[in-house]
């Protein structure tokens, strides 16, 4: 007796894939090349907005030093002695009593820049009945490539009393 030996198949489908290798392929180097391109230009946008915020962070922080060296200026000026109708007539309050100061500005950065501002002290007299002196401090600093900038702080003072 003959004996036959039947050979199963996988159907149609299964062989398709089997013998076609391209349906199984991956990316191709046209669409890499595009993927790489995307996350690139991602990273450059995400990389340029953090490098203008630490820019714009350290300009604030020279700014808030500057205004504390400016509002030092204007304490000591509040300090100094003004009764000119006392028994004793003392004016402390000129400017040439406060003299331009240069100290360094502190930004409280590691960054090892360091940054100087000037502190500029105008006494001027407003009125004299009744007394009154306009006090102005002007501290000027300079920030890399952006130039001199100017934080100003102004009050009124009129004779202890």
């Amino acid at each position: 007796m003959p004996i036959h030996c039947l050979k199963l198949q996988p159907p149609a489908e299964q062989r398709a894939r089997v013998h076609r290798p391209s349906a199984l392929s991956g990316f191709t180097l046209v669409e890499v090349l595009i993927s790489i391109l995307v996350v690139g230009v991602s990273l450059g946008g995400v990389l340029s907005l953090y490098v203008q915020s630490a820019i714009r962070s350290d300009w604030s922080a020279t700014s808030v030093s500057a205004q504390m060296m400016a509002l030092s200026g204007m304490e000591q000026c509040r300090a100094a002695t003004y009764d000119p109708r006392g028994q004793n007539a003392t004016d402390s309050l000129q400017s040439t009593n406060f003299p331009q100061k240069v100290d360094i500005l502190d930004i409280g950065t590691s960054s090892g820049v360091i940054t100087y501002g000037t502190n500029t002290t105008t006494v001027s007299t407003v009125s004299a009945n009744p007394m009154l002196k306009m006090v102005r401090v002007d501290c000027v600093w300079a920030f890399p490539r952006k130039g001199l900038f100017t934080n100003s702080v102004t009050t009124y003072r009129a004779p202890s009393q």
